[in-house]
C-alpha cells in the first residue's frame, strides 16, 4: 500500500509560521523562474543573510528543502505540497475577504498572509464550499486542489501587446498595494478589455497609451509590467 503523503497538519508540531512563510517564498522565486538563492529570500523576506541560512538549514533536516550554501534552494516533494497547501489557504483567504467581507483588492493580500497560518483545514474546506469551488483568487492566480495539484495558464504581459491590439486581463501580480491601486483606478480589473493605443518613450520613462471602455489613460510600462493578459482573436 503506498505511503500517505507528509502534509502540512503531519508537521504542525514543528512547523512555525515563519517556516511556512520561507517555503512559501522559496516556491513562488522558483515560478518566477528565479534562483532562490540566500540573497533573495533574504530580500524578499526582509531578513539577514545570517538568518535566512540559519532557516534553510533547520528546513533541511526537516527534508522540506535541499540546500547547498552558494547554490541555492529547492524544494524536496514534501517541501512542495506544503507550499501548495499554504497557497491554497491564501487564495481561498482573499477571494473570501473579497466577496463575502468587503476588502479591497490591493488589501486582501496582507490580510490572507496573517490568517493562512492559523486556519483548519475544516475552515479551509467550508470557505472552498462557500464560494463554489473557485479556480482563481481576486487576482486571477490559481488556487491550488486539495489534492496538491495546481494548472498555471501563461498569459502574456500587457507590455508585450503591440499598438493597436487588444486583449483580456487575466492575472495581476499582488504583492504592492500601491500598484494594485493604480491598476484599480484605470479599471484594469479581471476580465477588462484594453486596447493599447499606443506605446512611448519620453523622459519620464517607458509607458503605455491605453483605453479601457471609452477612457483612455497613459499607464507607466512599470505598472503595466504587473498585468497578464489573453490576447483577443485577430491581434
Amino acid at each position: 500500500m503506498p505511503e500517505k503523503p507528509v502534509s502540512k497538519r503531519d508537521l504542525s508540531d514543528v512547523l512555525t509560521h515563519s517556516m511556512e512563510d520561507y517555503i512559501k517564498t522559496i516556491y513562488n522565486l522558483l515560478q518566477q523562474h528565479e534562483r532562490a538563492t540566500t540573497i533573495r529570500i533574504a530580500e524578499q523576506l526582509g531578513f539577514s543573510a545570517a538568518s535566512v541560512t540559519n532557516m534553510l538549514q533547520k528546513l533541511a533536516r526537516l527534508k522540506l528543502v535541499t540546500y547547498t550554501r552558494y547554490q541555492g534552494v529547492q524544494l524536496t516533494e514534501t517541501g512542495e505540497r506544503i507550499a501548495l497547501e499554504i497557497l491554497r489557504h491564501h487564495r481561498l483567504l482573499e477571494l473570501y475577504l473579497s466577496e463575502h467581507m468587503g476588502y479591497s483588492w490591493d488589501a486582501v493580500h496582507a490580510e490572507a498572509e496573517k490568517l493562512e497560518h492559523v486556519i483548519s483545514e475544516e475552515f479551509e474546506a467550508r470557505i472552498d464550499e462557500l464560494l463554489g469551488y473557485p479556480d482563481t483568487d481576486p487576482h486571477g492566480h490559481p488556487i491550488p486542489t486539495k489534492e496538491g495539484t495546481i494548472n498555471v495558464p501563461q498569459y502574456h504581459p500587457l507590455t508585450e501587446i503591440e499598438a493597436g491590439g487588444s486583449a483580456i486581463v487575466r492575472r495581476v501580480n499582488d504583492d504592492d498595494p500601491a500598484v494594485l491601486r493604480r491598476l484599480g483606478d484605470v479599471g484594469l480589473y479581471l476580465g477588462a478589455e484594453v486596447n493599447i493605443v499606443a506605446g512611448e518613450s519620453d523622459g519620464g520613462g517607458d509607458a503605455l497609451h491605453i483605453r479601457v471602455g471609452s477612457i483612455e489613460h497613459r499607464l507607466d510600462a512599470a505598472h503595466a509590467a504587473h498585468v497578464f493578459v489573453e490576447r483577443v482573436d485577430g491581434n
